[in-house]
């Protein structure tokens, strides 16, 4: 007698975990030995940045910081400086504070509870949840960008209106499908999948281990899934800086802690002062001056329109001016910690000799 035919099929997490052991990535500098400082700090610089622009920083930023403790105790303009290129200087902000409270007030380290991880600056659900699977083991959901593609896709969950509603669909969703084991490997070949085959533009849909179950595939409409909410209409602001040059050096300031571009230095604000009058009080002759063409540059809430005015001086004599002003060599404009579109302006800017 023949033997009965297996009825067998792989379930949605027994798909990912099979794929993920044989075609995921296993490699990334943050993915051995389980340190929950690493894995941190990858996942704050892995928010809206692709992981080949990540690995480069994360090497950097270990070396200059390499455990916890060095990083709480660093003053936060050395933290902003080394974050420069990231962009999305927050997380930077951010995880200067979150280091600071967990050495001080947390007993140096994180949780393996996801929800004692997410009352802390900068780590949202997904990211509390990364931290606690990849370094603890605990069985929690995670759902960044990637992860809801794929559940989106494979769901046929295109979302509607209520971003609030979509979004704990998706999470109930994600919580239902994990396994009793292989936390980590799963949770990584959500990321994978996301990353590398299940991607926004081309999908590799043939080589997708969820294919013979996925709506979107199914239906042909894979570019349909996750649904992109209609983009808003931002409000415009105006901002007027002073751009003082010698030729050498630029004058900059660092701006408040809190706020746009918060911490970061930055281009004087025009107040309505006279540029001869600013000139003057920063030891400076004005030599000539010439309106640059507007800057824009597009905000999460806003757009921001950047009228600058290019002073050409002559400097005096250096003064001991407050903390917050200073001189920087033209030079080293490229590895400062100045807003992105602040720091293209000045890479254009001549050095004289």
């Amino acid at each position: 007698m023949k033997a009965a035919r297996s009825s067998f099929v792989p379930s949605f997490s027994e798909r990912v975990i099979a794929w993920q052991k044989m075609s995921g990535r296993h490699d990334l500098p943050w993915q051995q030995g389980g340190d929950a400082y690493r894995i941190w700090l990858s996942e704050v610089m892995l928010q809206q940045t692709q992981v080949r622009s990540v690995i480069p920083y994360f090497a950097r930023f270990l070396e200059r910081f390499p455990t916890l403790e060095v990083l709480a105790a660093a003053p936060l303009e050395s933290v902003l400086e080394q974050w420069s290129g990231l962009g999305y200087y927050a997380r930077a902000r951010n995880l200067h504070r979150c280091a600071q409270i967990l050495v001080h007030e947390r007993g140096g380290g994180f949780s393996a509870e996801p929800a004692d991880n997410a009352q802390l600056p900068g780590i949202g659900r997904s990211t509390a949840a990364a931290i606690s699977v990849f370094a603890f083991g605990s069985r929690a959901a995670i759902l960044d960008g990637n992860v809801r593609r794929v559940l989106g896709r494979c769901f046929g969950i295109a979302g509607g209106d209520s971003p609030a509603r979509d979004a704990r669909v998706l999470w109930d969703l994600a919580e239902s499908l994990l396994p009793e084991s292989d936390i980590e490997t799963y949770t990584q070949g959500m990321m994978d999948l996301g990353a590398t085959v299940c991607s926004r533009r081309k999908p590799s849909c043939d080589t997708c281990p969820l294919q013979g179950i996925c709506v979107a595939r199914y239906e042909g409409r894979q570019t349909d899934f996750p649904q992109r909410p209609k983009p808003k209409v931002l409000p415009q602001r105006l901002s007027r800086l002073l751009l003082f040059c010698d030729g050498r050096r630029v004058l900059l300031e660092r701006r408040p802690p809190s706020g746009i571009w918060g911490g970061l230095l930055s281009l004087p604000e025009w107040s309505g002062e006279s540029a001869e009058r600013f000139a003057e009080n920063q030891g400076c002759r004005l030599v000539d001056t010439q309106s640059l063409p507007p800057v824009t540059h597009a905000f999460t809430h806003f757009r921001l329109t950047i009228d600058v005015l290019l002073c050409k001086v002559e400097i005096a004599g250096l003064r001991a001016m407050e903390m917050r002003w200073q001189w920087l060599p033209l030079e080293n404009v490229a590895a400062a910690a100045l807003p992105m579109p602040i720091k293209k302006l000045l890479l254009t800017l001549p050095l004289q000799g």
